[in-house]
């Protein structure tokens, strides 16, 4: 080999690169996808991006679904749960209420629940369980050890035994307490599963919850706790839901460091091998003339009565994502910003999103679902407290976004199952969405080209790609591949490859 000659091959490498538009691929593994739909949530999948961005997409205020107003509830209610079971929503919550300094508290810290067949429309159940002023006509699920933050949830562990099909975690009482678990064989009777703790280091003073994780094969828990004196979150793992291992903490690689409240962490239901959490920020701004600007100004003097920080504290809702369940990307942008609302706003506990997505109908006849989250409102402002519905895409959580101008990205080696690629995206009357198939190193396959694409217009959960005409993809299934995706003005926020059986003539 001639050395004196390297300059002029680099530069020729330089110039193909800049022909191909990208730098040259990288030589990686592939990453087997296999036929799992995967959320643009994050750069997981993505090697280079050119004219695109990743978006975070907000959520659209609904109406109110329920207010606490009952003598047993308060104007702090809050650490709402919320599943679907069967034809059933189910919603569980704690009932407080705050008082300013030298008032006597009203009640003890219940467990309450509530129902609904749509998600939107809410009843309080007459259950008959506890006596509250002489009556048990009340929505008192719970009352005693773990009142504070009695969260529940439906065990799909195919070795759940029967008597165990709903469980439940929550505090054993003040800071430190231990994580309690319980048991139900009908998601309304309750016991407890063990008499002791069955997590005792952590802080555990905010709604703390555990599932079970079904990629993984166990139980997983994420509770509350402070590291160097500021709020953050843990996370521990167990076989059997009373043996856990030792809480580690979570990381937010390239995230500022914030004091994070509740947490919100579950495997996305489309994606069970995505976690996704919306936890509570918390940030104490301290007085300044925009605090004075903000609504209730007096109410907010009279908390600070308590504490300096009940009066400046605000509170509103992130959104992050995990693939390991440990380590996670959390936007520093707020996903639930405290809003407009011209009264009982912008206060110390407003904005606590719910733990649990949920499929409920769309306003718009016809549409497909929208997926509904929850969050409090009218904290401690008043002498009832609420919760308010908000809606987004199914999948719309992020998206990869190109503007008016075309752009592009392509993906890492990719090995898939399935013959078709079908795509969740949303563009303009004007906008469009092209892929490229290519080979590992980034040369397009024959009839997989971008010309090759069908152009694809318009707004669906599941559209099918095709190339010239034909979406068969089984000659590719179970070989490393790349894709490119032409955009422009569109949103694309999940992909699947699926097995498409097609139908008799």
């Amino acid at each position: 080999m001639q050395y004196g000659r390297l300059p002029d091959l680099v530069g020729s490498l330089v110039i193909i690169s800049i022909l191909h538009g990208f730098s040259i691929a990288r030589a990686v593994d592939p990453i087997g996808i296999h036929s799992r739909r995967e959320l643009f949530v994050d750069d997981y999948l993505i090697d280079r991006m050119e004219g695109v961005e990743l978006r975070m997409h907000k959520p659209t205020p609904r109406g109110v679904v329920i207010v606490h107003d009952e003598s047993w509830e308060g104007n702090s209610c809050g650490y709402h749960t919320i599943f679907r079971d069967g034809d059933l929503y189910r919603m569980y919550y704690k009932a407080a209420a705050q008082v300013l300094q030298g008032e006597p508290a009203p009640h003890r810290l219940l467990g309450c629940y509530a129902e609904s067949s749509d998600g939107i429309h809410w009843k309080k159940p007459n259950l008959g369980l506890f006596e509250f002023h002489g009556s048990k006509d009340n929505n008192i699920v719970w009352d005693g050890p773990g009142s504070h933050d009695f969260t529940p949830f439906l065990d799909p562990n195919p070795d759940c035994s029967p008597d165990a099909k709903y469980k439940a975690v929550a505090n054993a009482g003040g800071v430190g307490g231990g994580l309690l678990a319980f048991k139900s064989i009908d998601g309304i009777h309750w016991s407890r599963l063990v008499n002791k703790p069955v997590i005792t280091k952590g802080a555990f003073d905010t709604q703390n919850l555990a599932f079970w994780d079904s990629c993984q094969g166990e139980y997983r828990a994420y509770i509350r706790d402070f590291r160097d004196g500021r709020r953050d979150i843990r996370t521990a793992t167990s076989s059997d839901f009373i043996h856990w291992t030792d809480p580690q903490w979570l990381e937010f690689p390239g995230a500022p460091r914030e004091q994070l409240y509740t947490n919100q962490i579950s495997p996305y239901y489309r994606a069970p091998h995505i976690y996704l959490g919306f936890p509570t920020r918390y940030i104490d701004r301290g007085w300044s003339m925009s605090m004075r600007a903000l609504p209730g100004l007096e109410h907010r003097k009279l908390r600070s009565r308590v504490s300096p920080r009940e009066g400046t504290a605000l509170t509103d809702g992130l959104f992050m994502t995990s693939r390991d369940g440990r380590s996670f990307h959390r936007w520093s942008e707020a996903f639930l910003r405290p809003g407009l609302r011209p009264r009982d706003n912008w206060v110390y506990g407003d904005n606590y999103q719910n733990w649990g997505l949920v499929e409920t109908n769309s306003a718009i006849d016809g549409a497909p679902n929208d997926l509904s989250l929850y969050a409090t409102e009218s904290y401690w402002t008043g002498h009832g407290s609420q919760l308010r519905r908000f809606t987004i895409r199914i999948d719309g959580f992020v998206s990869v976004h190109a503007a008016g101008n075309a752009g592009r990205f392509d993906t890492r080696p990719l090995i898939f199952e399935g013959n078709k690629l079908t795509l969740n995206f949303s563009t303009s009357a004007a906008g469009s969405i092209r892929v490229e198939i290519q080979d590992v190193v980034g040369e397009p396959l024959k009839g997989f080209a971008v010309d090759d694409c069908d152009e694809l217009f318009g707004d669906t959960l599941e559209g099918a790609v095709t190339w010239k005409g034909s979406s068969d993809l089984s000659q590719l299934a179970d070989k490393p591949v790349r894709l490119r995706f032409v955009l422009r003005d569109a949103d694309l926020y999940s992909m699947q490859f699926q097995n498409h059986v097609a139908s008799d003539p």
